[in-house]
């Protein structure tokens, strides 16, 4: 028999939590809570859904180091990095950033976590005191953006990862890399099989993690359902909605002013030709997955070289993602609302900045950015249970947010191949 896809068995999970959640927040009473064998029917739920985020906080730190040493250590080593390399990573940090900034001018602009003027904290059964979260999002925000810069160079490596002080432990990782690449062969080939040995067992883990996202995404869905019925529902479509719209003006203003008057080619022919991986993105919502096909319709519909886009696409698919750097920020600023909370200029530029760095290190296969977004939280004092609210449009978003992912890597191997010298099949004549 066939498997039944990921995504399905995911939408199937958060419909029947949405049941078992609503049956059992009718039958609650002031005076008595549904329970099986002594047990309360809502504390079984928050048990499932807490097991699978630990589960995922579990994998953050090995993933996470691994990942951006390959990475880097990759870029570093690669005989194309002096031609091609610069004009890529100047490109895909560009990009990155600016689309960490839609999301959070959208964000903030909107506010979809303040309803009626008050915090829909309640609304989204966040259980976390507010007070306590004030205080430790306010010491994590105090002085200014120097203050954040001192928190990238932690004084013990080992502790940072075992406290969640990302940033210092994503700075030692990119550091790591780089000087991997600077020793000589004998030492520098053991060292990257090291790590990427580490980084292909802890992709496995991550997919297996995510074999019990059904049943994790049910506790967590039927949890919010039977605590408050379907009044989360308005706040989790408008940030859905928020993330959309901004994904959109990225998609097609960003890209295509980029596209147009630097790349110097028509913007919305790139997009028709390479149509066929933005589906694919969408359906699969995995980068690697698509990144086949994405060389393909480049090479083919676009008319790129393949020297270009053998360099260029393997390397976005590790280190450019657009959209999942923009859901990234919008996510932690939406529960920052959603506690009521007023984000200083330093803990939206943490936001920012940790938003940028993990969009390298996040792992091409679905919904591996709720691992980046567990670490925003813990880095700027928000509890990371609090991902539990946004599992329910995750699936829809991460589809979408993948093909932005896969758009941006397109719109970047084009422009380098034009600044190169190519013609391509897209240039305005």
């Amino acid at each position: 028999m066939r498997k039944i896809p990921l995504h399905w068995q995911i939408i199937g999970a958060i419909a029947l939590a949405v049941i078992a959640g609503y049956a059992v927040n009718v039958g609650t009473t002031d005076t008595s809570t549904p329970n099986v064998f002594g047990v309360p029917i809502v504390s079984m739920f928050q048990y499932i859904g807490t097991l699978f985020l630990n589960a995922l906080k579990m994998i953050i730190v090995p993933l996470i180091t691994s990942s951006i040493i390959v990475g880097v250590a990759g870029i570093g080593s690669g005989g194309n990095l002096g031609r091609l390399g610069g004009k890529t990573l100047i490109f895909y940090g560009t990009t990155t950033l600016a689309a960490i900034l839609i999301g959070l001018i959208v964000i903030n602009a909107v506010a979809p976590g303040i309803v009626d003027g008050e915090p829909a904290g309640d609304m989204l059964a966040l259980d976390a005191p507010a007070d306590d979260i004030r205080e430790r999002v306010e010491g994590k925000g105090a002085g200014d953006v120097a203050e954040i810069f001192l928190r990238m160079v932690p004084t013990n490596i080992v502790m940072a990862a075992a406290e969640g002080q990302m940033l210092g432990l994503i700075f030692f990782a990119i550091l790591f890399g780089y000087f991997m690449t600077h020793l000589g062969h004998e030492y520098a080939e053991p060292l990257f099989k090291f790590w990427n040995g580490v980084f292909h067992v802890m992709m496995k883990m991550t997919e297996w993690i995510m074999m019990f996202a059904p049943i994790g995404v049910f506790g967590l869905v039927a949890k919010v359902v039977a605590e408050t019925g379907f009044d989360a529902a308005g706040p989790l479509l408008l940030f859905a909605f928020c993330v959309l719209l901004a994904l959109a003006l990225h998609a097609f203003i960003t890209l295509p002013v980029l596209l147009r008057f630097v790349g110097r080619v028509r913007p919305f022919k790139v997009m028709k030709g390479v149509s066929p991986a933005l589906l694919t993105a969408f359906s699969t919502a995995s980068s690697s997955a698509t990144l086949p096909i994405t060389m393909e319709s480049v090479e083919e519909n676009v008319g790129v070289s393949n020297e270009v886009s053998s360099f260029v696409l393997p390397l976005g698919a590790t280190v450019n993602m657009n959209g999942t750097a923009l859901y990234e920020c919008a996510a932690a600023m939406f529960i920052a609302q959603a506690y009521g909370l007023e984000l200083t200029f330093g803990v939206q530029f943490t936001i920012v900045t940790i938003a940028l760095l993990t969009s390298i290190g996040v792992a091409g296969v679905p919904s591996a950015s709720l691992v980046a977004i567990a670490i925003i939280l813990a880095a700027i004092g928000l509890p990371v249970e609090a991902i539990g609210v946004l599992l329910v449009f995750d699936r829809v978003l991460d589809m979408a947010r993948t093909s932005i992912n896969i758009w941006g890597d397109a719109s970047c191997a084009t422009i380098v191949a034009r600044l190169s010298g190519e013609k391509t099949k897209v240039a305005i004549e």
